[in-house]
C-alpha cells in the first residue's frame, strides 16, 4: 500500500484485537509502521465504509448474481471517465447540476478484500458497485491477499496518474482499505453529495422494513429481492436528498400500516340480516 502511495487501512473484526502490535506484523509491514499506527480495526463493514460512495469488492471468478464483474483497469477507466463528464458538464451547464457546498466532502472509493482463507461473503459482495477481477491464469488465478493489495493498488494509482503526473482536475482520490474504506477526500464542488455505503445500508434495512409490513416481502423466504435493490440503488448513484426522499416513504408506509388496524376497529360494524316477512 504505502508504495503505491495509500495509507487508509481498516480492517473489520481480526482474529486478533492485538494484531496491529504483534511481532509477525510489524516484520511483515517492513518499515511501513506509519500505516499500522493510522490503521483503525472496527467491529462491523457499516463502521468501516463510513463515506464510502462507491465500493468495489474483489473476486477470483465471476459470480452467478451480483455487481458487474471487470478487470481493474478497464472499471477505473469507466470510474474516472465518468466523474470527468460529470465535471464537464457542471463547467458547461453550471445551473443544470447542483453542488455541494463550498468545504464539502465528496465520498471516497473503497475496496474490500475477503479473508484469506475463506474470500468474501456473499451479502458483502452484493453491496457493492462492482467485483474486480485481476486477468491471471485460468489455470492457476489464485493470489494472497498481499498480491492482490499490491495489483489493486497499483492500478488504482496508474489510473490516478501515477505519481509523475498526479490526477487534479477530476474526482477525489480513493482510498485503498483492505476490509473497507475510510473517510473521504476532500471533493470541492462534484455536484450533488452522493450518499455513503453506510446511508444507503441504512435505507435499504428501513425500506425492508416497510416491504415486510405490507406483505410485499416474505422474511421466511426473501429470496434475492434486497440484493436487487442493492444492485439498483448502486447503479442509480444516489445522493442523500434521495436517500431522505426513500426512508420518508418508508417511514410513511409503516405509519399507514399501523394506522390501518386501528381505523379498522373504529368502524362502525354492519351486520346484514335477512329479510323477514310479518
Amino acid at each position: 500500500m504505502k508504495t503505491m502511495g495509500f495509507d487508509d487501512l481498516v480492517l473489520v473484526a481480526p482474529r486478533w484485537s492485538n494484531v496491529l502490535r504483534r511481532e509477525e506484523t510489524i516484520q511483515r509491514a517492513s518499515g511501513a509502521l506509519d500505516v499500522l499506527e493510522k490503521c483503525r480495526i472496527v467491529d462491523t463493514l457499516d463502521e468501516a465504509l463510513d463515506g464510502m460512495t462507491h465500493l468495489c469488492a474483489t473476486a477470483m471468478t465471476p459470480r452467478d448474481f451480483g455487481p458487474p464483474t471487470r478487470a481493474p483497469r478497464e472499471h477505473f477507466d469507466l470510474l474516472l471517465n465518468e466523474k470527468r463528464f460529470v465535471h464537464n458538464q457542471q463547467a458547461l451547464e453550471p445551473d443544470l447540476i447542483p453542488i455541494s457546498q463550498p468545504g464539502g466532502q465528496q465520498g471516497g472509493v473503497g475496496f474490500l478484500f475477503g479473508s484469506e482463507r475463506f474470500g468474501m461473503r456473499n451479502e458483502d459482495v452484493y453491496r457493492c458497485h462492482v467485483a474486480l477481477s485481476i486477468p491471471s491464469n485460468p489455470q492457476f488465478g489464485s493470489l494472497n491477499i498481499g498480491a492482490a493489495i499490491q495489483v489493486i493498488a497499483y492500478e488504482w494509482r496508474l489510473a490516478l496518474g501515477g505519481f509523475s503526473q498526479q490526477f487534479s482536475a477530476g474526482p477525489p482520490q480513493g482510498e485503498l482499505a483492505p476490509s473497507g474504506g475510510s473517510d473521504p477526500r476532500s471533493g470541492g464542488a462534484w455536484g450533488p453529495r452522493l450518499a455513503d455505503a453506510a446511508q444507503v445500508s441504512g435505507m435499504l434495512v428501513h425500506l425492508e422494513q416497510s416491504l415486510v409490513a405490507l406483505g410485499f416481502l416474505d422474511p421466511g423466504a426473501p429470496k434475492k429481492l434486497m440484493p436487487r435493490l442493492n444492485a439498483l440503488f448502486n447503479r442509480s448513484q444516489l445522493t442523500q436528498e434521495e436517500i431522505h426522499i426513500l426512508r420518508g416513504i418508508a417511514k410513511g408506509i409503516l405509519q399507514q400500516i399501523s394506522k390501518a388496524p386501528l381505523a379498522h376497529a373504529e368502524m362502525p360494524s354492519a351486520v346484514e340480516r335477512p329479510a323477514t316477512n310479518g
